[in-house]
């Protein structure tokens, strides 16, 4: 049935109107859910019942924040606080993201400890810190982090001036395990006694930690900063020389290498490593034994080449390519490994090159040990 216009003026005001409305429902925001105090409370309260200085009921705050965060903070005021205690202590209330149970209960209890007036050194911070440098970490300097202002106060015992105990704050020895303070802390006196900008720092806190990883050992004791820079820049050349490798291997072997490729490792020769110990009538010290280990990675071919001062790395292609492979003698006692000589053996299994330390020649002793070697493997010595 035709409609009247009349009628049409009325359904086009009715469409009108309910678009209205859809469209204050949608920019028309929901209630806000009130502040849970008693959340905020508990979180604060938990684990440190016993040292709570305040009713947990009396706490009536007039905040408007739906933050959990910031409402946490503030019951652990009202719960812990007698005292004012800094930034950075506070934070683990607000943020604890990254940290592993036992360090967000660390400084939960520092800040517990510091906010009831209570001695931080004799709370467990003796375990790093000493009196002074506890004093430090409570006044640190403005903006930094807990890990930053606990390196900034070891810095402030053995530097004069402020900005290098700042300068190393703000360096990557901030991330430096706890758990290897006493190597770290020598790392900082160092950097005080040899201030750097904060990007040269952390170019050589990175080669520490390298040098850290390789010997556990290591100790900075004795040595000069252009030393240092020297070998780091060594460092850099042998991490340049395995990347080229890496990238050769990576070229011939290619997508669905074998198992042992995933190793960044090549095949190699068949021939298995080999051992052996002197009796005690022939062995010079106790425990004495000789190794022979075929190097089959490019990280271990551009060591034996740092450490024998020849060129055995440019021989990475000929042992990818399957040419070559080449093998490390060493001697090993209860103290020490010493490399003695670098040994290349072709397909056919002859040792067709013997060279130690800066290429020279295999001494008699070390000549006796690789006609073992060759014997047991059945390898022809050229």
């Amino acid at each position: 049935m035709k409609r009247s216009m009349i009628q049409r003026r009325q359904d086009a005001e009715r469409e009108r109107l309910e678009r209205c409305d859809a469209a204050l429902r949608r920019s028309v925001r929901g209630a806000r859910p009130t502040p849970d105090f008693g959340k905020a409370i508990e979180e604060a309260e938990r684990g440190f019942s016993g040292e709570v200085e305040r009713d947990p009921r009396s706490w009536h705050p007039q905040m408007k924040t739906r933050d959990t965060a910031r409402l946490r903070l503030a019951a652990a005021r009202h719960l812990f606080a007698l005292y004012a205690v800094p930034a950075m202590l506070e934070r683990i209330w607000i943020d604890a993201t990254g940290l592993e149970e036992d360090e967000v209960r660390l400084r939960k209890q520092w800040y517990v400890t510091v906010a009831r007036g209570g001695s931080l050194h004799k709370a467990g911070a003796n375990a790093w810190l000493t009196r002074k440098e506890v004093h430090a970490f409570l006044h640190p300097s403005a903006g930094l982090g807990f890990d930053e202002a606990f390196w900034e106060a070891i810095a402030r015992s053995y530097a004069g001036d402020a900005a290098v105990a700042l300068r190393i704050a703000r360096s990557k020895i901030a991330r430096a395990p706890r758990g290897e303070i006493d190597f770290w802390r020598g790392v900082v006196r160092f950097f005080c006694a040899n201030p750097l900008p904060v990007e040269a720092i952390d170019d050589l806190c990175d080669y520490l930690a390298e040098c850290r990883r390789r010997d556990p050992d290591y100790r900075l004791e004795g040595r000069s900063l252009p030393a240092l820079n020297r070998r780091m820049h060594e460092w850099h050349r042998d991490i340049a020389a395995i990347e080229r490798i890496e990238a050769m291997r990576r070229r011939v072997y290619g997508p669905g290498a074998p198992t042992w490729a995933a190793d960044a490792a090549w095949p190699g020769s068949p021939l298995a490593d080999w051992e052996w110990a002197p009796s005690s009538r022939e062995a010079r010290t106790k425990g004495e034994r000789f190794v022979v280990r075929q190097l089959k990675q490019a990280e271990d071919l551009v060591m034996e080449s740092r450490a024998m001062r020849h060129c055995v790395s440019t021989y990475a292609g000929k042992c990818i390519a399957g040419r070559a492979s080449i093998w490390s003698l060493r001697r090993c006692t209860k103290d020490r490994i010493d490399r003695l000589l670098t040994i290349e053996v072709d397909p056919q299994h002859q040792a067709v090159q013997v060279r130690g330390l800066a290429n020279r020649l295999a001494s008699a002793d070390e000549r006796n040990v690789i006609e073992r070697w060759v014997k047991a493997r059945g390898i022809t010595l050229r």
